[in-house]
């Protein structure tokens, strides 16, 4: 039951953590103006031109929406080559986008069921049958529809997993993780963060398909330390992931410490391996101590044992 505790706020609070990672890793020119643009998209169901310096996670976080939030509304997007002028879809806090659809989707002006399904890889067709009182002709802004994903669609959304009505014990095979022969020389045999510890939660993806971190139980006053020296780019509070202390090492590598009680580093100071970063806290949905680990290079997740001794 403990590793189930928090796998309602695990998804979220996985977004934002992504959404800090790439925040954290890239240069941001936002300003006050194309913050309050991006907002004012995001309540408004509106369009956001991408600027020079901008990513998906600095966008996300304009807009006050998680980045797996925008990313699912922008299907056709590629993160990792955003240019300059291109225009991505804001949704609003009427709209869903459930793991595998359907869809809730608030018409925008110049919509057609054509045009939505170009939008979101899917057929006119399917959009017309699940929403029978709806006549595609007088389709009104603001109105919310359904928007079925085709089985294409939803398979490139599982990350080139099975489309089929797969059980729970197919889910790992859904996760997109990098390259088994991916990483640096310099990522082996890093030590663990905590000195006592016990794997509460696996690395590994949830009965939803999403892709969750490693978490760690430990004793009450429990430090977390670094697993490899680096520049601390982030030490704050997140939301359901309490204090969060991320680590960038050499090769674009990056360690990610959560659910702390108390920080013990601040941003933009250097750390050697083995410093203590933070205090572990008590979860109150766990009745533990919990720490969350999460490894990632270049951004995309890594299995810690495969870099841990």
């Amino acid at each position: 039951m403990d590793q189930y505790a928090l796998a309602a706020k695990g998804r979220t609070a996985l977004a934002l953590l992504i959404a800090l990672l790439l925040l954290t890793g890239c240069a941001s020119q936002s300003t006050d103006r194309v913050t309050r643009d991006a907002a004012k998209a995001s309540r408004n169901g509106g369009w956001v031109i991408v600027q020079r310096g901008d990513t998906l996670g600095t966008l996300a976080q304009r807009a006050g929406i998680p980045l797996e939030r925008l990313q699912r509304f922008n299907p056709n997007v590629n993160a990792r080559r955003l240019a300059v002028g291109q225009r991505l879809l804001m949704p609003t806090q009427r709209e869903r986008a459930p793991y595998r659809g359907p869809y809730r989707y608030q018409v925008r002006p110049g919509d057609t069921y054509t045009r939505i399904a170009r939008r979101f890889a899917t057929q006119a067709s399917r959009i017309q049958s699940a929403n029978p009182g709806v006549r595609p002709t007088q389709l009104k802004v603001g109105q919310l529809i359904q928007v079925p994903l085709s089985a294409r669609s939803t398979a490139s959304r599982s990350s080139g997993g099975s489309s089929s009505n797969s059980s729970k014990p197919s889910a790992p095979r859904r996760a997109s993780l990098p390259d088994p022969g991916a990483l640096p020389g310099s990522a082996r045999r890093w030590p663990w963060p905590l000195d006592d510890y016990r794997i509460a939660r696996a690395y590994g993806t949830d009965s939803h398909g999403t892709l969750q971190p490693m978490l760690l139980a430990t004793k009450r006053g429990a430090r977390a330390k670094a697993v490899a020296s680096g520049e601390v780019r982030y030490a704050g509070s997140m939301r359901q992931l309490g204090k969060v202390v991320i680590v960038h090492h050499p090769d674009n590598l990056q360690s990610v410490y959560a659910l702390c009680d108390r920080l013990l580093v601040e941003s933009g100071q250097d750390v050697t391996r083995g410093e203590a970063l933070c205090s572990v806290g008590h979860s109150n949905a766990t009745e533990r101590h919990d720490l969350l680990f999460d490894l990632r290079h270049g951004g995309k997740p890594v299995n810690p044992r495969r870099v841990l001794r």
